[in-house]
């Protein structure tokens, strides 16, 4: 009997993942038109999102320097530790400017349930109290477990908790786009 492969849905291409970045990063600049925030992003795919963000703002000129940049791991304040099969690959933290008073945009590849964001809010919280956090996603795609939403969405697409959303980069996959399959059928 031959092995059923999982079902693979492409949600956006290499284009539309491109497509989507700038629609996020023009979300912040309408609401920043002066750019006094500081990007905060969280492994993996939140750092990769962060900085084709501030690419784009940097291109179209809004920026007239770079945007300040930092990254989160936010491993150690996890809820979920002692679920996991394999614990996770620990990364650099770096926040290279004060927080205190900050306006602080923290991304995120795909917001879920709340959980990895209520994890990165307790992280940024040892580094100082920021003026404000903003969340800049670039997938919403529902079934939240705590009360968390973005401010910034790229796309929203309604999953069922059986589902696994995939966001590929070049950066950190070879290869860009978003994909949508079975959890069930994509852990065998």
């Amino acid at each position: 009997m031959a092995e059923k492969l999982p079902s693979t849905e492409q949600l956006l291409t290499a284009q539309d993942v491109t497509n989507t970045v700038r629609r996020l990063a023009f979300q912040i600049l309408e609401r920043h038109p002066t750019l006094e925030v500081v990007f905060v992003g969280i492994h993996t795919r939140g750092v990769v999102l962060a900085n084709r963000v501030a690419a784009v703002l940097s291109s179209e000129g809004a920026a007239s320097q770079w945007v300040q940049m930092g990254t989160l791991d936010i491993s150690f304040h996890r809820d979920d530790l002692d679920q996991l099969k394999d614990l996770p690959v620990i990364e650099s933290t770096d926040i290279p400017f004060d927080l205190a008073g900050a306006n602080v945009i923290l991304f995120d590849d795909v917001i879920f349930t709340g959980r990895t964001i209520r994890s990165a809010i307790d992280c940024l919280m040892d580094f100082g109290r920021p003026a404000r956090i903003e969340l800049a996603v670039l997938v919403d795609r529902g079934n939240r477990e705590l009360p968390i939403q973005p401010d910034y969405r790229g796309l929203i697409r309604e999953t069922r908790p059986t589902d696994y959303v995939k966001l590929k980069f070049s950066e950190t996959d070879g290869e860009d786009g978003l994909y949508l399959s079975d959890r069930k059928e994509a852990a065998k």
